[in-house]
């Protein structure tokens, strides 16, 4: 690489990291260090390519998710990391304790799922990316992509009851139950 591929290499780290590493952070469950390391890998691979990249961020990005699907593709288990208890319910004295709190209980409830229902609501909800991005990203078809989020999302709500107590007012969290017929239009 030259100096000024070096250099636009440079810039284009110290600028995007930090959102790079939150995007890797709910990919690895939370886990800082596995999500450094992904991020790591995925810039030395954008590194040896710089040159021939257009868009940079989405390489990376494209590079992030690749590895950890291939994380989770492997044959052998990863240990399972403990975590502490999370944290009992407290008020919001307006200073963001609500919201932290609220992370914290979403991360120790991400961390609990697997590679792949994390992977899928990473996509589909933190990036916000169509089901048909995820699937293409993903090598899996439309209705797999469905049909995963359905069952993580399930998951998520069984595993953190808590997250229902900090979300929205109940008369948005509950689904409707008007089953009138509805008139669709093609």
């Amino acid at each position: 690489m030259d100096a000024q591929g070096q250099e636009s290499f440079r810039e284009f780290v110290a600028g995007r990291s930090s959102a790079l590493l939150k995007t890797a952070v709910l990919l690895s469950g939370g886990d800082r260090h596995a999500a450094e390391d992904l991020l790591q890998n995925a810039l030395i691979k954008a590194a040896g390519r710089w040159h021939r990249i257009d868009e940079p961020e989405a390489y990376v990005r494209q590079v992030l998710y690749r590895q950890q699907i291939s994380r989770w593709r492997l044959k052998w288990r990863r240990r399972e990391v403990s975590v502490a208890e999370l944290p009992e319910e407290g008020t919001d004295d307006g200073d963001g304790a609500a919201a932290a709190e609220l992370r914290l209980v979403m991360r120790g409830a991400l961390a609990r799922l697997t590679a792949r229902q994390r992977t899928v609501l990473v996509l589909r909800y933190f990036e916000d990316l169509p089901e048909a991005d995820v699937a293409r990203i993903l090598g899996c078809s439309v209705g797999t992509v469905r049909s995963t989020t359905h069952r993580s999302l399930a998951r998520l709500r069984a595993l953190a009851p808590e997250l229902a107590a900090l979300g929205p007012a109940d008369a948005e969290r509950e689904p409707s139950r008007d089953y009138s017929p509805v008139e669709v239009r093609p």
